[in-house]
Parts: C-alpha cells; structure tokens; sequence
C-alpha cells in the first residue's frame, strides 16, 4: 500500500501515512489534499482521489525534534550504500568501536563495510589495524527520516522537505 506525507497546517512535514489514513483524514475534513497521486479509492457510494500530499487543517504543536531512528537501511542511505573503509559495494553495518569495547548503538559509531572489511577489522578499534574511515559518521539530516519511512518518495513530496536532489526517487 502506497503512503502519504502529512504536513502541518505550516507545511511543515509532520508524518508519513498510508493513503487510507490520508483519505481519512481527509474525509473527516481534519485536512486538505494538496497534491493527488493518481490513483483513486472506491467505495459502495464513493470515488474518493487518493492524496500524496495533505495538509492538516489546524496546527499541531510538536514538543519534540524529530530524528530518524537508527536502522541498518537508514544507515546504507546515509553512507550510498558504499563501505566507509575501502569504497566498495557494502553488505552489512560496522560499529567504529565495538560494542564489546564500550562503543554504543547510535549514529556516530555506526558506519555500513563490506563484509571483507567487516571481518577483517573484527573486534578492534581502528587504531588497532591499518584501516581507516573515509567519512566520519554522523547523525543524518533532520528530514531524513521520510526518506527511511518510504522506499521511493515521489517527487512531489521534496518540494516541502528541502531535499531537492538529495535522495533518489
């Protein structure tokens, strides 16, 4: 089932939802469609435009920063799925410092290796073997996370997430 972005009443980006929630939400008057995929849903009585973009009517306040949650397909995005030690194709995910040496699950310690890579650096920490990092690893961009919530975002949605060009649709 396809998705739907949902922005504030700001057009800030607030949530990706499947398109039933979109219509829904739409039916229910609690938003707007701002652009339609093309494709439409029936029903007995009927034919509603399913949205890939709407906009909600009121504003909703966020309380928090939204960053995306770290994942091994959030990972191979955020590096092109190209190993951070020799610059081949990558197949799995690497922690700079291993976790059995006190380094932690998160972003910064979390780079995507090939598996000859991988398994030559083993448990140790960088400055134990000869290889070396081609990137820093770091926490991606703020609006990153749509783009691990969907397979392929359409091209309609990267004119309210500021990613023109950034990620592939």
């Amino acid at each position: 089932m396809s998705r739907a972005l949902v922005l504030n009443a700001s057009y800030e980006p607030l949530s990706v939802v499947p398109v039933r929630r979109a219509v829904v939400l739409v039916l229910s008057e609690k938003a707007e469609v701002i652009h339609e995929s093309g494709d439409v849903m029936r029903s007995e009585r009927l034919v509603v435009a399913v949205p890939s973009v709407v906009r909600l009517r009121s504003y909703v306040r966020v309380p928090y920063r939204r960053v995306a949650a770290l994942s091994r397909r959030g990972v191979f995005l955020r590096d092109g799925g190209v190993c951070q030690y020799c610059g081949r194709k990558a197949d799995s995910i690497d922690h700079v410092v291993p976790r059995s040496r006190g380094g932690s699950h998160a972003w910064e310690n979390v780079v995507a290796a090939c598996g000859r890579c991988n398994s030559a650096k083993r448990d140790r920490l960088l400055e134990e073997t000869s290889m070396r990092l081609r990137r820093r690893p770091q926490v991606p961009s703020p609006m990153s996370w749509v783009a691990v919530a969907v397979p392929r975002m359409p091209a309609d949605w990267t004119r309210y997430l500021g990613l023109a060009g950034a990620i592939p649709a």
